[in-house]
């Protein structure tokens, strides 16, 4: 059998499936192995996340903690250290940058790789994945018609578009409305009134976009449910914090309400001794796949609907860079910050005139807006995408998505749980959408995390 040629697909190639591959190509299986990494965009090692754009989006994490590989910690510093010979650790740098970083790092193991391993880069879209017969290999269908039998599998796809807003069926078509912000290239001018669905960091990028140039601003409401905006990143001190993980785990175990005081009991902490609560943040969220896994799930249907949104906000944060153009907007009087529920979206001729109850009221306002852009971030439901291949996936019973539509289920190494409750032996998943079953799983070093010990499990003769 270690004759055989073994082919492994990847199917997305953005920060998920560059990573696996590169790891892959550095330490490949002991046989003779064919790597395909297909990706739609013209470009791989990018995703929507990297890609050019005319507007240079800041990273949201300081460059000395957006490695890619575990064993350099400062890889992703010191190739920006080559272009940027002042850029330091504490830096948010540019998201193309990092694009380029990850175009290298591929292009780098590519090069280093094996004699019995090639990789093979194909530009297409994937409709879908089938299983020829139980425990043999996958057949990997494209749009085009090209296929691969494939001995495993790794669905890297990155996140999903964002959600669909509920109220908005009336303006789907609507010129002034924008379902998705990052499949155009936003411009603004002064004289218009822009409305931001949701305040996080999607909504972020857009102020960002539309602060660049202060004369040419527009003026901006931005809406959510709670109105809460991301605080300010702060230096980081990555083993600044030593809390007690034995009594988060029985705070989790115990109930949510024990879990939320045990949070703040933390941040409190850190205060105390002079340090900073977004330490006890991280210190939570290192601990979150743990946590999460004792949470009982209706705990985590709590944690969905009254703590989520505080979480999400105190987790992901901003570059100074970015708060300083919020507050600038601000003091412009060019940026309102409402908290409140959309109620329905009517046409008006060019403009869109949104009814919505401010939050702790009984009373609705309206208001037209030349620009409504939804910005309430992926819709990590797959039940209900629209996405060739997920419908494909869950309708052939190869995936299960998890019961509060946060991704899919998945087993150990992200093996992708089947319709009769198996892992699949010979089909993973890395990329946002463990979240179902992990929590945290969005920022570099937990997906850098994953997709090594995936890649190692890969590496193994496993036929």
């Amino acid at each position: 059998m270690a004759g055989l040629l073994r082919t492994i697909v990847i199917v997305g190639g953005g920060f998920s499936g560059t990573v696996v591959a590169a790891n892959l190509l550095r330490r490949p299986p002991p046989g003779p192995t064919r790597l395909v990494l297909i990706e739609r965009a013209d470009e791989v090692a990018r995703g929507a996340a990297y890609a050019e754009r005319s507007f240079p989006y800041l990273l949201n994490v300081p460059a000395s903690r957006m490695s890619a590989t575990s064993t350099a910690p400062k890889q992703f510093l010191e190739f920006a250290q080559r272009r940027i010979p002042k850029a330091t650790g504490e830096d948010f740098l540019p998201r193309t940058l990092y694009g380029e970083y990850l175009n290298e790092l591929l292009l780098a193991a590519q090069l280093s790789a094996p004699n019995n391993i090639r990789l093979e880069i194909v530009k297409g879209t994937v409709t879908g994945v089938r299983r020829i017969e139980r425990h043999l290999p996958l057949q990997v269908e494209l749009e085009s018609g090209r296929r691969f039998t494939a001995d495993d599998v790794v669905l890297a796809l990155g996140n999903p578009k964002p959600a669909s807003l509920p109220a908005a069926k009336s303006v789907l078509d609507h010129p002034a409305y924008v379902g998705d912000p990052w499949a155009i290239d936003l411009k603004f001018n002064r004289n218009q009134t822009v409305l931001l669905i949701g305040t996080s960091l999607t909504s972020a990028d857009v102020v960002n976009v539309a602060a660049s140039d202060l004369q040419r601003a527009p003026n901006i409401h931005a809406l959510s449910r709670h109105g809460l905006v991301p605080p300010r990143q702060t230096p980081f001190r990555p083993d600044a914090f030593k809390g007690d993980g034995n009594a988060l785990l029985l705070a989790a175990s115990a109930s949510l309400r024990r879990l939320v005081s045990s949070v703040r009991l933390l941040a409190n902490e850190a205060e105390q001794m002079g340090g900073d609560w977004r330490e006890a943040i991280t210190f939570v969220r290192n601990m979150a796949p743990t946590i999460w896994q004792r949470l009982p799930e209706r705990d985590r249907v709590r944690f969905l609907r009254h703590v989520r949104a505080h979480w999400d906000i105190y987790r992901h944060r901003l570059p100074p860079e970015l708060i300083q153009k919020f507050d600038a907007l601000k003091s412009a009087q060019r940026l309102t910050i409402h908290a409140g529920h959309i109620k329905e979206f009517i046409p008006r001729d060019d403009r869109i005139e949104v009814i919505w109850r401010p939050r702790g009221t009984d009373r609705t306002r309206a208001q037209q807006f030349d620009r409504v852009i939804n910005c309430i971030g992926p819709d990590y439901a797959i039940a209900r995408s629209t996405e060739p291949l997920w419908r494909n996936l869950t309708q052939c019973g190869l995936c299960v998505p998890d019961k509060l539509g946060l991704g899919l289920r998945t087993g150990p190494h992200g093996a992708v749980i089947d319709a009769d409750g198996w892992p699949g032996p010979h089909l993973f998943y890395v990329g946002p959408m463990l979240r179902a079953d992990h929590w945290e799983a969005t920022a570099a070093h937990e997906l850098r995390g994953h997709a090594e010990k995936l890649a190692a499990l890969l590496a193994t003769e496993r036929r």
